[in-house]
Formats: C-alpha cells, sequence, structure tokens
C-alpha cells in the first residue's frame, strides 16, 4: 500500500464504449509509482497481480492485491489502480450479464487458485475479438465458471467517511509509526477518546486499535516484496522489534513474512 502524494503522472485509462466480447483482457507492465484516476466501469473489472502488489483504491476502502490474489470491482464503483513497485497486472472487463454475481456484491481480494491463474492467463493471450462459437468462447465460460467461486481473502481495510477519522487516517497511513494513542489522536482532531472508538467501531465495523494493526501490516507488504529487511519494515510501521513484528504478520496473514513471499 503506498503513500499518498504520488508525484508521477497518472496512467491513462482506456477508453471503451463497450466490450468487444463478454470477456476483454488487458496486460501491463507497471513501472513503481504508478496510477490512476479514480474513474469507474460500466462493467465488471478482475484485477490480478501476477507479479508485484496491487492497491485498488475505493470511496470506501482500501484492497490490496499481492500475487495470487485479486479484487473485484463491480459495474460502476468508482476505484483507482495504485503499485508502489513494478507489477505485472492482468485485468479482465467483464460485461455484468457475464457476471451478475459480482454486479451486486462488494469490491473484495479474492484468492487465486493455480487453475484460476493458468485460465487468466490463456484468455489473456486471446485476441480481442475471439470467435463466440468456438473453443476460445468455451475457455472464457469456463473460467468465469470458476471465478464464481473464489474465496475470499483478508486483504481489504474499510476507511471511514467522518472527516474528523477520514483525518487520522490519512496522518496514519502517511506515518505508521506515529506513536500517538487514540486519545492523543482524538484531542487532535477535537474528540473524545470515547467518541474516536465508538465511530471507528460504528464506521469501520474494526475496534481502532485492530484497524490500525491491519493498516500496519497491509502497509508492509509492499516494501517486503521489494526486498527491504524485515527489521527496517518493522520499525518503518511502527513496531519496536522485528520479532514482535513477525509474531503480529503471522497471526494476522497465517504465515511469517518469509514464508508469505517464498509461495
Amino acid at each position: 500500500m503506498p503513500r499518498t502524494g504520488q508525484v508521477a503522472p497518472p496512467r491513462e485509462v482506456p477508453c471503451l464504449e463497450r466490450l468487444p466480447r463478454p470477456v476483454y483482457s488487458r496486460s501491463e507492465s507497471l513501472d513503481a509509482g504508478s496510477w490512476t484516476e479514480p474513474h469507474a466501469h460500466p462493467w465488471v473489472q478482475f484485477t490480478y497481480a501476477s507479479s508485484g502488489i496491487l492497491e485498488v483504491r475505493t470511496p470506501h476502502g482500501s484492497h490490496i492485491v499481492p500475487p495470487l490474489r485479486a479484487v473485484w470491482s463491480p459495474p460502476g464503483m468508482e476505484h483507482s489502480v495504485i503499485s508502489p513497485g513494478q507489477a505485472l497486472m492482468r485485468s479482465l472487463y467483464i460485461a455484468p450479464e457475464a457476471a451478475p454475481w459480482v454486479s451486486v456484491a462488494p469490491c473484495r481480494v479474492l484468492e487465486v487458485t493455480p487453475l484460476v491463474r493458468e485460465l487468466v492467463l490463456a484468455v489473456s493471450e486471446l485476441p480481442a475479438d475471439y470467435p463466440l462459437d468456438g473453443p476460445e468462447s468455451r475457455l472464457v465460460a469456463v473460467l468465469l465458471d470458476q471465478l464464481e467461486h473464489l474465496p475470499e481473502a483478508g486483504f481489504t481495510l474499510t476507511f471511514p467517511q467522518e472527516p474528523r477519522l477520514v483525518r487520522i487516517c490519512a496522518a496514519l497511513r502517511e506515518h505508521p509509526d506515529d506513536p500517538r494513542t487514540l486519545e492523543e489522536l482524538a484531542a487532535w482532531v477535537g474528540m473524545s477518546g470515547r467518541t474516536l472508538a465508538r465511530l471507528f467501531a460504528r464506521e469501520t465495523g474494526l475496534g481502532f486499535r485492530e484497524w490500525r494493526l491491519n493498516l500496519r501490516l497491509l502497509l508492509s507488504l509492499s516494501a517486503l516484496q521489494q526486498g527491504r529487511g524485515v527489521t527496517a519494515v518493522a520499525l518503518d510501521v511502527g513496531y519496536d522489534s522485528p520479532s514482535a513484528f513477525i509474531a503480529a504478520f503471522k497471526r494476522h496473514f497465517g504465515r511469517t513474512p518469509g514464508e508469505f513471499f517464498s509461495r
């Protein structure tokens, strides 16, 4: 998850009046720091990171896409795609009628199975106007059937909308090692600690401490993936020691940092 304040110019979003086929694929090699302006499509977008880490931001939160994961963006959902490091992104634009289960679902991160990975790669090689009555369309149908049943992954962080909480979240996103307590942050924006805790739970579904922990761990993924040392990353995101960071990482993701990125 990159910090705010990107200085590189935004990537252009392709202008399509309609999809040439029910599934239209795009592959892009992204430079570090690349990003798009917030935009929306009238179709579903399935964004897959075959290498590197992506972040898909919506008005409701951040969705982190490490390798072997993907994110669904339903039709009409405003979003931007950010690459903190180099990444290879494969996107599927899917007509709403071809994936009706997504049209009514929130944006979410999914685990990509080995079969789906190979299907995405194969569909990415098809021409934009693949035949609708041949093996190509049958391959696409198998992919759509598999996509419907992918399990959800825990790489989404909901952001609050209340202006004072937005200010706090922006500060912590820029400086995850900020040592201020809940009470100190609450006083900074002119509210009590009890009010901050109540609003945070109401708007994010998480307690402030758990939300801050999740933010720090998600922020760590990009730096770890790019090869930065565990000790440096632990200190960058606010941990006093690498052992405490590794223990928190394993509790949250089920693996140590080394195990996570060795997959």
